[in-house]
């Protein structure tokens, strides 16, 4: 199942990806929601092989994933993959200059089965696809607008 958006915002692209790698905030985030993440690895520098790992409770169960950046191309995307039992995502942010001060992100996202029961899981969240991508749509547009307000507070 694959999610995508576009959502223009008003900052400049450098900018835009700088806040994008702010990834002490992601994890500041998820533990403010329960879950307890752990850095794995020992990287100094930004960049492809950051690791991470995270277990929370989600619906009642134990959940446990992996996440790891596989692409980092500045200031253009970054990649990740992420797995857990029985579901593997993959997903990417791309970021284009329309001008000096406006840039354009991409927002692709695609989580496929590697069991059986996720591949029913998959297939019964699949008849809720439109409020999923809508949903998706709703969070993308909300970030990138977080992300224009941050860029105009600090400019």
């Amino acid at each position: 199942m694959i999610f995508s958006t576009r959502e223009d915002i008003d900052a400049p692209i450098e900018t835009v990806f700088d806040m994008l790698c702010e990834f002490d905030i992601y994890e500041r985030a998820a533990m403010r929601r329960g879950a307890e993440v752990r850095r794995m690895d020992k990287l100094t520098a930004q960049g492809v092989g950051m690791k991470w790992h995270a277990e929370f409770s989600m619906r009642g169960k134990h959940r446990e994933v992996d996440v790891e950046v596989t692409r980092f191309d500045r200031p253009n995307e970054i990649a990740l993959m992420s797995t857990s039992s029985g579901l593997e995502g993959k997903g990417f942010v791309q970021l284009l200059a329309l001008s000096k001060t406006r840039t354009r992100m991409s927002v692709e996202f695609e989580v496929k089965p590697t069991s059986l029961p996720a591949r029913l899981l998959l297939q019964s969240l699949k008849l809720a696809k439109g409020t999923l991508t809508k949903r998706f749509k709703l969070r993308a547009a909300q970030y990138a607008k977080t992300l224009e307000d941050r860029a105009r507070n600090v400019a």
